[in-house]
């Protein structure tokens, strides 16, 4: 794996993103996380993940300088393709280890959802959160659409995605989008420590209770990326769409033509 590193201190296992400042993801990024992840749920001593990342930034989104493998899911299982990017998304909220996200920095378009693949969020005032896609003449991905009201309600949801506002981390507590708020510095050892003290509890009703607690939601994110990949294709082939991705490079507001 060269994009990621795999460590582990008793029952918690920490699988870092090594693509620093930004950790930008594409499809085969998401496909290491998720063989890690993997891998993990078949280590009895690994009990819990902290799921972290170098750099400035926890994960800034998609690297569009990249084409991700799109189509429908069912496209990319049919024809065997292992670096379909939601294909691989799935997988991570397939697996049966609870994750903890150390939130540090910027978590942004798809690395919002990626940020949402944990079971809880630990970070800091610097950090920020923003589902940018309807910024960029986009629709929302990563199965975001159902993630995001799962944990902030409808409402929230919906102002996130139509402004595209960048959410900092004391907001993202009060909202629900984040579980604990600490100092910068704290944030990777405060989410160890979490993820320990999930490790403390029994391994095998945890992960009964999480299986319930989450029951339906991989069948319900599978569904949520097969309806944002139809939207998706036909936005990126917009004006506004090729405006969005140019405004972003040029850090200016976009000119929307609705075309």
């Amino acid at each position: 794996m060269s994009d990621i590193g795999v460590s582990q201190d008793g029952f918690v296992a920490t699988v870092e993103m090594r693509r620093p400042p930004h950790n930008f993801f594409d499809n085969e990024l998401i496909a290491e996380i998720g063989e890690a992840f993997e891998r993990l749920d078949a280590e009895p001593q690994c009990r819990a993940i902290v799921l972290a990342a170098e750099g400035r930034s926890f994960c800034a989104g998609a690297d569009f300088s990249k084409r991700m493998e799109t189509g429908t899911v069912a496209e990319g299982s049919r024809s065997g393709a292992g670096r379909h990017l939601y294909k691989e998304a799935i997988r991570l909220f397939r697996t049966r280890t609870p994750i903890v996200a150390a939130v540090h920095g910027a978590a942004v378009g798809g690395g919002l959802g990626l940020a949402l693949v944990a079971d809880f969020r630990v970070t800091c005032q610097e950090a920020r959160f923003s589902a940018n896609f309807n910024r960029l003449g986009f629709h929302p991905g990563f199965g975001l659409t159902a993630t995001l009201p799962r944990l902030v309600g409808a409402q929230q949801a919906a102002l996130m995605f139509y402004t595209g506002r960048r959410i900092p981390g004391d907001e993202a507590v009060r909202i629900g989008l984040a579980e604990m708020l600490v100092p910068l510095s704290e944030v990777r050892s405060a989410a160890q420590a979490l993820a320990l003290e999930i490790a403390q509890s029994a391994p095998l009703a945890v992960q009964s209770t999480r299986e319930t607690v989450r029951r339906g939601l991989c069948d319900a994110i599978e569904a949520a990326t097969e309806r944002e990949l139809v939207e998706q294709d036909w936005l990126r082939r917009t004006d506004d769409f090729a405006e969005g991705v140019k405004a972003m490079a040029d850090r200016r507001l976009p000119d929307f033509q609705g075309h």
